[in-house]
């Protein structure tokens, strides 16, 4: 079996493996050249691993294009496989998230705001009707980086229970497939609105979910951390033992509970890591305790940062953890965190990263 690292970053797509147990890893060169991907997926239900890249061509659209031989061959439908009905009165911006899910599902949240569906493995799409007719739509928010879905999270083991977030807006769910959606933002503070505790209009850059316990969650918000442990219904903050609570990227252990991984920044203001060092912040009892990683991080003043879904987890034992910078580094874990090698650097700006066993 070997390591599969899929690299998104404004530029192409790098695909690096690695064959010993994570200990190296062998980059080719980019897919999509001069294209950027905002998104991508190891999709392993099949009989072959499918990756599914979200393409944000200057040209020809945004698109999603599929791939069952490891990057050998991609393929795309004639027609654009993520498009709004024509009384939606709006057109896919681009891709920020693809996320599969039960009996061959496939979920993509895109720029605007709105989530789409595939029942083909990815292939074609069709758009989510309650999540984009909700009356809360028309006061949806942009952030700095758009307007659009970022996080996807169906439910492991009731394929009618998903998990959205956005910026700005908020979290939403839904327990009935996606007819109908609830925000679920109590407790989650939005310090730049005139009513800082709103229902929803809240800027969440992530949200991750418990690998152990499929009701608690964990965000990453436009200044302020937090874990819920009712599904949503509820939210508190975690963030007062690490050095920041601004972020972008929160992940979690796929078995483990409680165990979960941040890179804070000073601020809104001030985009950098804390103190200019390169360390990546754990916690293993769902954020009430946190401890920097740097064993093997660059020493020296660190100014670059790392974007909502360029930081991920595999599923090894021990886990792996990865995370990719805007000056173009990747860095990897295989000891959850402890120590880090470099995977790849002077690459183009990493915008999203996943692993997955091959």
């Amino acid at each position: 079996m070997s390591e599969l690292l899929a690299i998104g970053t404004k530029k192409g797509l790098f695909l690096a493996v690695s064959d010993d147990q994570r200990q190296s890893w062998k980059i080719g060169s980019a897919h999509f050249p001069g294209t950027a991907i905002y998104a991508v997926a190891i999709d392993n239900r099949g009989p072959a691993p499918r990756l599914l890249a979200g393409v944000d061509n200057s040209h020809f659209g945004p698109s999603v294009s599929v791939s069952d031989d490891l990057g050998a061959t991609w393929q795309e439908p004639d027609v654009a496989p993520l498009a709004f009905p024509a009384d939606a009165g709006a057109a896919v911006e681009r891709v920020w998230q693809i996320a599969p899910a039960a009996d061959g599902v496939v979920y993509a949240g895109v720029q605007p705001s709105a989530l789409f569906r595939s029942e083909d493995g990815g292939r074609t799409y069709e758009l989510v009707r309650g999540l984009w007719d909700h009356p809360h739509r028309p006061e949806w928010g942009a952030g700095f980086g758009g307007q659009a879905i970022h996080t996807v999270l169906p439910h492991p083991d009731d394929p009618a229970r998903v998990l959205v977030a956005m910026s700005t807006g908020g979290v939403y769910r839904t327990t009935d497939g996606g007819a109908t959606w609830a925000p679920a933002n109590a407790g989650i503070k939005a310090y730049f609105l005139p009513n800082q505790w709103p229902e929803f209009g809240q800027c969440v850059h992530k949200v991750a979910r418990d690998g152990a316990d499929p009701d608690s969650y964990y965000a990453q918000n436009h200044h302020g951390v937090y874990r819920t442990v009712d599904g949503g219904d509820s939210w508190q903050s975690i963030a007062d033992n690490l050095p920041a609570d601004f972020g972008f990227p929160i992940v979690a252990h796929p078995g483990r509970a409680g165990t979960i991984w941040t890179f804070p920044l000073v601020s809104d203001g001030q985009r950098e890591p804390v103190d200019q060092r390169c360390r990546v912040f754990r916690s293993t009892d769902a954020g009430e305790h946190w401890q920097p990683g740097q064993a093997g991080l660059p020493e020296e003043p660190f100014h670059s940062l790392v974007l909502r879904d360029a930081m991920c987890v595999d599923d090894a034992e021990p886990a792996g953890v990865y995370f990719g910078t805007r000056s173009g580094e990747v860095f990897a874990s295989r000891d959850e965190g402890e120590s880090w090698t470099t995977v790849a650097a002077h690459l183009p700006d990493v915008l999203c990263v996943r692993a997955g066993t091959i």
